[in-house]
């Protein structure tokens, strides 16, 4: 009866080829609500844990100082449970690309824990990678649940990345376009764009509607008039920008690979991390640069604020990263580029929060080599006045941030320019020697 019914619907298709997209959309209509619902949801209660546990740590000071002892208890779970999950993000993309890697659904409790008691005790790192990494393990549940394989499976991953950073940010659009972006640079799969934008929508309405979750939104003001001076300006401005992302991902990188060198046992690692973070804290005489980083944002936005408050949160970042923490890199690059951009407004001679929100998406931008998205996320977020500028420092940027970034599992799809290519390749054959 199976074979027969497959076998009418196949005839029915061939002459009625629209019947083939109309399955097509009301299934992942289906599945990428589904999706949305339940990473949405995931977003909403990490959300409001995070902001409680943030809550406990700036009303409790002397939380700080735990903060050795909270990075050694998270990676000494993760290495007795976490298998393959310490991979991150990373281990998402490596299942959209081949399809070999299992994302085994602990990965969301075990990253939802981790990134709250890194806040909790002061580290400095970010959101979205909690975000995308509860939205894939959560995403490869529901694939299993209905024997979804091959194509559909990817597309569910890329689904639940969509979600996760939609419903974390509140800015579906750019959600649906970051799930097929971060793949590969260069290079997006127009399949999953129905269903990436179904998960997405779905799953920033489900945190913001039926779990109340608000997001901050910053006022941008006054936008200049396009000219020749103001285009050179944004331009240079941006050309920071991108060598700002290089340096983050560099010294990230580099950090990750010292600590792992340096101390074998990752339980060690992240004590001795936390360390040096409580190091860093009395050594700047400050603790601005821990968290999240949404005061420093506010600040960028509503007053002058220190020339190198940026470079300060870069480092804070890197190192807590590179110890082993958990927790994301992308709300502390918004910290990292619209401090910056807030710094540049002064000798560039431009409006501080002008500069400030292109630094804001064009830093992340670099980091992620995501400039659609980027773009996408700075309309969504500060309106559209602005929208050319916003273009070209995220273009900017994307270009002079080179080939590095956060996600060292991206593949290169498509070079961003030739010279950067053949640079890659010199690099590669003196790596070989």
């Amino acid at each position: 009866m199976f074979r027969a019914a497959r076998d009418h619907w196949q005839t029915f298709t061939q002459k009625v080829p629209y019947a083939v997209v109309l399955g097509f959309f009301v299934k992942w209509l289906l599945y990428g609500g589904v999706i949305g619902l339940i990473v949405g949801s995931a977003s909403a209660f990490f959300l409001t844990s995070l902001e409680y546990v943030t809550g406990l740590r700036v009303e409790h000071s002397w939380l700080l100082f735990l903060l050795p002892v909270g990075g050694a208890l998270v990676s000494y779970i993760y290495l007795k449970l976490g298998r393959n999950s310490s991979k991150g993000n990373n281990l998402i993309i490596e299942g959209i690309q081949n399809g070999q890697e299992s994302i085994p659904l602990r990965m969301a409790p075990l990253v939802l824990f981790g990134t709250l008691v890194t806040h909790l005790f002061g580290g400095s790192a970010g959101r979205e990678g909690t975000a995308v990494q509860m939205g894939g393990s959560l995403a490869e549940g529901f694939g299993k649940l209905v024997k979804a394989g091959g194509s559909d499976r990817t597309i569910l991953l890329m689904c639940g990345i969509s979600a996760g950073f939609g419903s974390v940010f509140g800015t579906p659009l750019a959600g649906t376009i970051f799930g097929l972006e971060v793949i590969a640079i260069g290079l997006m799969s127009y399949q999953a764009l129905i269903p990436c934008f179904i998960a997405s929508f779905i799953g920033n309405l489900v945190a913001t509607k039926l779990w109340g979750i608000g997001h901050i939104h910053y006022a941008v003001g006054q936008i200049p008039v396009l000219t020749v001076s103001v285009l050179a300006k944004v331009i240079l401005a941006s050309i920071l920008f991108g060598l700002t992302s290089l340096l983050f991902c560099k010294l990230t990188h580099f950090l990750k690979k010292w600590f792992s060198r340096v101390f074998a046992n990752p339980v060690l690692k992240s004590a001795v991390g936390g360390l040096i973070v409580i190091g860093l804290v009395y050594l700047v005489g400050s603790r601005d640069y821990l968290g999240l980083g949404v005061p420093l944002i506010a600040d960028s936005f509503e007053k002058d604020v220190s020339p190198l408050t940026f470079l300060w949160k870069l480092i804070f970042t890197s190192t807590t990263l590179g110890a082993g923490f958990q927790g994301g890199e992308v709300t502390p690059l918004f910290a990292i580029g619209s401090t910056l951009g807030n710094a540049l407004a002064g000798p560039l001679q431009l409006y501080g929060p002008f500069l400030a929100s292109l630094g804001f998406i064009a830093v992340f931008c670099g980091a992620a080599n995501t400039p659609i998205a980027c773009f996408i996320m700075g309309i969504e977020l500060f309106g559209s006045e602005g929208a050319v500028f916003m273009f070209i420092a995220c273009l900017v940027s994307y270009l002079f941030s080179g080939h590095s970034g956060i996600y060292t599992s991206q593949q290169l799809g498509v070079s961003k320019s030739g010279v950067i290519m053949a640079t890659q390749k010199d690099r590669n054959q003196k790596d070989q020697r």
